[in-house]
């Protein structure tokens, strides 16, 4: 499974991973391998990806510096103040507003 974080400004994230916890409007969900396709809006809050094995890049937001890894089962979480998640066929879009990190 693959996933892009998007925000106006940049690319926060963009890899394999095996979830992701997102807060969506009516409560927290999360999407794993083979989730049925969805499109949600997206409320302010914590988002949590863990890696799967491959390559990932991502923004630290808390040093302001673009990382990357390989490491299977990595913990990456940052705060968002809203937006929308797509999943099809395995290939997560999460197109958010402003990012901090946690």
């Amino acid at each position: 499974m693959t996933i892009a974080v998007l925000t106006p400004e940049r690319e926060i994230f963009k890899g394999a991973i095996t979830s992701v916890k997102v807060p969506g409007t009516l409560g927290e969900f999360q999407v794993l391998n083979n989730h049925a396709p969805i499109v949600s809006a997206l409320e302010n809050g914590k988002i949590e990806i863990v890696t799967a094995e491959g390559g990932f890049n991502y923004f630290d937001a808390a040093t302001k510096e673009k990382k990357s890894g390989t490491a299977a089962g990595t913990k990456i979480t940052f705060q968002i103040e809203g937006g929308f998640i797509e999943v099809i066929n395995n290939e997560i879009a999460l197109l958010v507003q402003g990012v901090s990190a946690l």
